[in-house]
């Protein structure tokens, strides 16, 4: 296992992980998709024109839109959350 890098949090070493991990994934996704599209070229035109047909009838504005409307509504306990957290670290550091 490797060891975080002097100066770094657990968090950030953590997020490179993550990072890392998100980027193999697509990667595999990536290399499954392209490997089925040269076995069954037609079957994966026909997908990906029902996609796109679907897609389009969608109302995908109105969905982006609700999306970001929770993600705000989230985001504001998420910043106080976060916020009281590193209160109570700065206020464990400072104790004698």
């Amino acid at each position: 296992m490797e060891e975080p890098i002097a100066g770094t949090s657990e968090a950030d070493d953590i997020a490179q992980r993550g990072l890392r991990y998100t980027r193999e994934q697509f990667g595999a996704v990536l290399s499954e998709t392209e490997h089925y599209v040269r076995e069954k070229p037609a079957q994966a035109l026909i997908f990906a024109v029902v996609a796109g047909y679907l897609l389009n009838r969608l109302p995908v504005g109105r969905i982006a839109s609700a999306l970001l409307r929770l993600v705000y509504i989230a985001l504001k306990p998420a910043v106080l959350v976060y916020g009281a957290s590193k209160l109570y670290e700065a206020a464990q550091e400072n104790e004698p």
